[in-house]
């Protein structure tokens, strides 16, 4: 079987991986010279302990396991299981994370509490005041920056995958597909996985979809000078991930309000260091379109602030900042939103912040799915 893959991003890259495996011939194509999008403007986390119980949560768990498979065989993805310390600096943020490690999925997600000193002897980088953390061994990374290439060049050593960058599809035939250099691809299947292009041929094929957009700020700083063993998140992702629903989350947003530049951008600390030292930091979250166009100083000064705080230092100086933006099905429920727009194409979008957590999942669900 060929098939062709429309979008170069980490869920167009895993069809691709899925395809391969299963012993078919693949053309990528991707609009950009390079992925431009949610898929490089990430944590590069994989992401388990946050996820709602059901679907989302089995989809990341699996997923995790392939992530660690693909890791084994391409080691530019830089994966690592470095696990995650959710930070607890008060006694509200301290009862929702004891509320979720006496809850039936524990042991699922891999969840621990730990007091100061175990934290700081599992992250000896977190020198601040707080009263423990609640640990995920789950939790892993990869370098989303350069996760797509080396995925790519894995995928070539089969010699039945190739990379097409630089051609827009403008028009779906019944045999593939046609794209603006006026160049004809034929295939039996095609699978649009167009991230947050929602619009031209994706909204002609398939109009009005239950997905929405939703824009980020993040950073990266200058190499921090000691090594950051796991991934570090502030008890404001509590309020954020649907895993901490519950009386004591319902407590904590009662009795402790965000603060203001957290609340009106939607705010939690994640910090994951890369394999160069630097930190990445984030993130917001805007959902109201239009979205503004401008990076936001408050919340870059907010996200030091509280990092500064955990490491008991000051975050190292910020080198660069970038506002992203991804597609999220409307349905909370669905972590992806996956429709057939005709007899040979199909359209799988919209895993929101899941997108680099659950995309090696997904992508083997399309591939069970459409039979590969």
């Amino acid at each position: 079987m060929r098939i062709l893959i429309v979008g170069g991003g980490v869920l167009g890259t895993q069809h691709a991986w899925q395809a391969v495996e299963r012993g078919h011939e693949v053309l990528q194509l991707e609009r950009e010279p390079e992925a431009r999008g949610a898929s490089v403007r990430n944590f590069g986390l994989v992401w388990v302990g946050g996820r709602a119980a059901g679907p989302e949560l089995e989809t990341a768990v699996r997923a995790r396991e392939l992530w660690e498979r693909i890791g084994e065989r391409v080691p530019a993805l830089g994966f690592r299981p470095n696990g995650s310390l959710t930070v607890v600096r008060t006694d509200a943020e301290l009862a929702v994370a004891e509320e979720v490690v006496a809850g039936p999925e524990a042991a699922e997600r891999g969840f621990k509490l730990l007091d100061a000193k175990e934290t700081r002897a599992l992250n000896p980088a977190l020198r601040g005041n707080f009263s423990g953390a609640l640990w995920c061994e789950r939790d892993a990374a990869v370098e989303p920056r350069t996760a797509q290439p080396a995925l790519r060049e894995a995928l070539k050593a089969s010699g039945r995958y190739r990379w097409l960058p630089g051609r827009e599809v403008r028009n779906l035939t019944e045999n593939g597909v046609v794209d603006d250099h006026g160049e004809r691809h034929e295939g039996d299947v095609v699978v649009f996985c167009t991230g947050a292009w929602l619009g031209g041929l994706v909204r002609e094929i398939a109009g009005e979809i239950p997905v929405r957009r939703v824009r980020l700020q993040m950073a990266q700083t200058e190499p921090f000078d000691e090594p950051l063993p796991t991934s570090v998140a502030d008890g404001d992702s509590f309020r954020y991930y649907p895993a901490y629903r519950g009386a004591a989350l319902d407590a904590m947003n009662e009795g402790q309000p965000q603060g203001e530049v957290a609340a009106q951008n939607a705010m939690q600390l994640l910090m994951v260091q890369r394999r160069d030292g630097s930190l990445t930091i984030g993130d917001t979250h805007e959902y109201a379109q239009p979205f503004t166009f401008d990076v936001t100083e408050d919340s870059y000064e907010h996200l030091a602030e509280v990092a500064g705080a955990l490491l008991g230092r000051p975050l190292p100086k910020i080198r660069r900042r970038w506002a992203g933006v991804y597609a999220q099905a409307t349905d909370q429920a669905a972590v992806v939103h996956r429709e057939r727009l005709s007899d040979n194409a199909f359209l799988v979008t919209g895993p929101g912040g899941r997108g680099m957590t659950c995309s090696p999942a997904i992508a083997e669900d399309t591939a069970k799915e459409l039979g590969w």
